[in-house]
């Protein structure tokens, strides 16, 4: 009796210690650099936004968060590398419209059941965007000379089952026209070309084209969205003219899907906030991406009825194979 008394005494204090000590690790999470993979190359949209939130993480988190460009298969291979990292909350990545879309083509088996969300932060409509000095200066013009070539027209997109591929994709089945795609490793890539002249447009967001707007280099002839995008006042939508088509992207946050929720608690918290923070808003605004923030259950629901359209969309325009 007298040994059992005598571990009882020894043995539990040790395992409260333990305990305290697993609580209080939690409650310095993080305790190093948080890398945040960017599954897109560097200088778009999704790269701009999560430059930005970097930088405006610095006053909710701990430790920094360092910005690693994954770029290749339409985010997959990046989203990927999240998805199996260690559930310690160190590796932490940016999702993206694709994960709603590459499933329903078949290029990938994960779907946004195998992450845990923190939040979305971001979404943005597709353009329909040419050279300055382009012929066309409206969208009608510009679609009136698909019609005229059929297949010769270029249209640059962030790779093969990308959300841009998909937005032109759907334009091709609401017009009757027909492009010929040309997939690139992000949409910086496929900015490039246009501003190169090797492709004639590209199906991409306002912000990765906007400073080329600004500086005189492009034209926006139209904008797949709703309602007119602010700061771009003048670019008509689709519906304006006629054309029954409201596509775009989006842009969030998650982490492997077996991470503690104590550590997705502390994310979720400092996103939060990171994302009222002026320096972050100001970033987006600068170059047109839209600020809009949802929680994590909210992102689910999102996302799943997104896949139900994706592969509706993906299904009936026959792009799977």
């Amino acid at each position: 009796m007298k040994l059992k008394a005598i571990l009882k005494h020894v043995i539990a204090p040790s395992l409260l210690g333990l305990v305290a000590l697993g609580g209080a690790q939690a409650a310095e999470y993080p305790n190093k650099p948080i890398e945040l993979v960017v599954p897109a190359s560097a200088g778009g949209g999704t790269d701009t936004l999560a430059r930005a939130f970097s930088e405006a993480a610095k006053k909710h988190l701990l430790q920094p968060v360092i910005v690693v460009n994954k770029p290749g298969a339409s985010g997959a291979i990046g989203m990927a590398e999240v998805m199996n990292a260690k559930p310690d909350g160190q590796k932490i990545g940016v999702l993206i419209a694709e994960l709603a879309i590459l499933p329903a083509l078949g290029q990938i088996k994960y779907t946004a059941d195998d992450f845990k969300l923190i939040a979305r932060l971001n979404a943005d409509p597709a353009t329909v965007t040419v050279k300055a000095d382009a012929p066309w200066n409206t969208i009608e013009e510009f679609l009136a000379e698909a019609k005229k070539r059929p297949g010769d027209l270029k249209m640059g997109n962030s790779g093969n089952g990308s959300i841009w591929h998909l937005a032109a994709a759907a334009l091709e089945d609401k017009t009757g026209t027909k492009f010929l795609h040309v997939p690139f490793q992000g949409a910086a890539p496929a900015v490039l070309a246009l501003l190169g002249g090797h492709i004639d447009a590209v199906a991409v967001s306002p912000a990765e084209v906007y400073s080329h707007v600004a500086g005189g280099k492009f034209k926006i002839l139209a904008i797949m969205s709703d309602q007119r995008v602010p700061g771009l006042d003048n670019v008509p939508t689709l519906k304006e003219r006629g054309v029954d088509l409201s596509i775009g992207t989006w842009r969030g946050l998650g982490v492997p899907k077996d991470t503690p929720q104590d550590v997705t608690d502390v994310l979720s918290a400092a996103t939060k906030k990171i994302v009222e923070e002026p320096r972050f808003r100001e970033s987006l605004a600068k170059i047109n991406l839209g600020h809009s923030y949802a929680d994590a259950s909210a992102f689910k629901t999102m996302i799943d009825q997104d896949s139900a359209l994706f592969k509706t969309l993906v299904d009936k325009l026959d792009l799977k194979n």
